[in-house]
């Protein structure tokens, strides 16, 4: 057993005895082993055996001796079927020995006692499952990208309330383009946690299909009033709530090659944007209604922003502190944002610093990323006519392009799939036909554009069909592969890993 607390009421020219955290081992006869294996209360006076050999050899013992204690009462201490422990009450100044009503007392201060230990542990058990949930679907480390260097932080709140539905993701997407997303699920606890992981999972889904930032929003709105019917179809009275109606989120796609950036939000706080020379303002993205309220649209706007600024994205509990009023929590921030720092964490931990005096009374997710640009000496773009014996040409563009990145063993493998994705856009597209290569790093990006809107299809060719493999052969020689919309046409894309050349 581990000692809670101990208080003993000293006798005339003593001090009064205090100790906790102590552990402590009772033998098998004693009697608090046998209240704990009981589950009954007892008294016990010094005349009785059992307290008298416990008393004289245990050290557990040692402050009832050190007092002369002649009389005790040993009670469980029970809560909702559960024995959590055992309370000991001893008597020294009176000679009278405790009799039947004081047992009934020290039973009832036991149960209440023992029922409030058992909320609080429970509560606790609550938080910190809550917490590794809430941390578990938060991602655990940031993915390798160029388009942005990136630092985040996650605070849950300090509240009774119980930690809440914030979260934040990056997400590569085609064309070493990249998405940052926050969010916050409204509400607290565990439903808000698992709310969220469905959110960013949706967001993820809907992501890897290269949904502008406006119809994700307008999905994502959807799946919100699904998941609030569901909910709604049960008896919890806080269904709503946990159904997510109220979530915000913001989306944001960043190009590294036009260096634009495009964002859309759904009753979010505005991102703040802090420009290579210091200035710190908002990005004017137009409001849209929270998530969940269904027949409203969303509106996306993109922006310019030049290399090397810091796009900031965080949720509204960094700008609720009770200190100060959201002018002077604004001012706060946009000052943090404009020092000069070494490093995005000092960015971070500076703005947490100057805004918060304590534990927030919410959850906060801050994520800073500073741009990126890929230059004009990484990029190759060629205009194609609508001609199959272009195929041969745009072969050809593609091997003097590797010949002057120095990636001469990509050759074959990009050959192939130039053959293929423009064979495809030819035969199945509508003109004109671009082709571009993107070389970041380890990773070379193969691109066709044409301005038909039909998606391609992946399908298995039979045995005598002299077509219908050109899909599967690049799906089999690239990382990955997709396709992406724009406003008018699509782009079939194709990456390649240059780890190993």
């Amino acid at each position: 057993m581990r000692r809670a607390a101990l208080r003993s009421v000293p006798a005339i020219g003593e001090k009064a005895m205090t100790a906790t955290g102590e552990t402590t081992t009772y033998p098998a006869a004693s009697p608090p082993a046998q209240c704990l294996a009981s589950g009954r209360p007892a008294r016990y006076q010094a005349t009785d055996s059992a307290l008298g050999r416990w008393m004289a050899q245990d050290s557990g013992a040692a402050w009832l001796r050190a007092h002369g204690t002649h009389s005790l009462m040993v009670v469980p201490m029970l809560a909702h079927g559960t024995t959590l422990g055992v309370a000991l009450f001893g008597r020294h100044r009176c000679r009278e020995p405790f009799g039947p009503e004081e047992l009934l007392l020290a039973e009832e201060l036991t149960a209440r006692a023992a029922v409030s230990i058992h909320n609080a542990r429970k509560h606790t058990r609550a938080r910190t499952t809550t917490m590794a949930l809430q941390r578990s679907l938060l991602p655990q480390t940031l993915p390798d990208q160029t388009a942005f260097d990136i630092a985040s932080r996650y605070l849950p709140t300090g509240t009774q309330a119980g930690v809440g539905g914030d979260w934040f993701d990056v997400i590569p997407l085609s064309g070493a383009r990249v998405a940052l997303v926050v969010g916050d699920v409204v509400g607290h606890g565990m439903r808000a946690s698992a709310t969220m992981g469905r959110m960013r999972t949706a967001v993820r889904t809907l992501a890897d299909v290269d949904l502008p930032a406006d119809e994700l929003l307008t999905h994502l709105d959807d799946l919100v009033l699904h998941l609030s019917v569901e909910e709604g179809s049960g008896t919890d009275p806080a269904a709503e709530t946990a159904g997510g109606i109220g979530t915000t989120c913001l989306y944001a796609i960043y190009d590294p090659v036009s260096r634009r950036c495009t964002l859309a939000r759904a009753g979010h706080p505005p991102p703040a944007v802090v420009t290579p020379d210091g200035v710190v303002r908002f990005l004017d993205v137009p409001a849209g209604p929270p998530l969940g309220l269904g027949g409203l649209p969303f509106e996306a706007i993109e922006t310019e922003l030049p290399e090397g600024s810091l796009l900031v994205l965080y949720t509204d509990g960094l700008l609720e502190p009770r200190e100060h009023d959201i002018d002077e929590a604004l001012d706060k921030m946009f000052a943090a944002l404009a020092r000069p720092a070494a490093t995005l964490d000092t960015v971070c931990d500076r703005v947490l610093t100057d805004l918060l005096t304590h534990r927030p009374d919410d959850d906060i997710a801050l994520l800073i990323a500073r741009t990126q640009a890929l230059h004009a000496d990484r990029i190759a773009a060629w205009d194609l006519d609508f001609d199959p014996v272009i195929v041969a040409e745009a072969r050809q563009h593609a091997n003097v392009q590797l010949a002057a990145w120095g990636l001469d063993d990509a050759a074959f493998v990009t050959e192939l799939m130039v053959s293929e994705l423009v064979t495809n856009a030819i035969r199945y597209g509508r003109p004109p036909i671009q082709l571009r290569l993107i070389h970041q790093n380890s990773t070379l990006i193969c691109e066709v554009f044409d301005t038909s809107g039909t998606t391609p299809h992946m399908r298995r060719a039979r045995t005598f069909d002299q077509g219908g493999r050109g899909l599967l052969l690049v799906a089999q020689l690239a990382q990955r592969w997709g396709t992406r919309h724009d406003r008018i046409g699509k782009t079939v894309w194709a990456e390649q890993s240059l780890a190993g050349t």
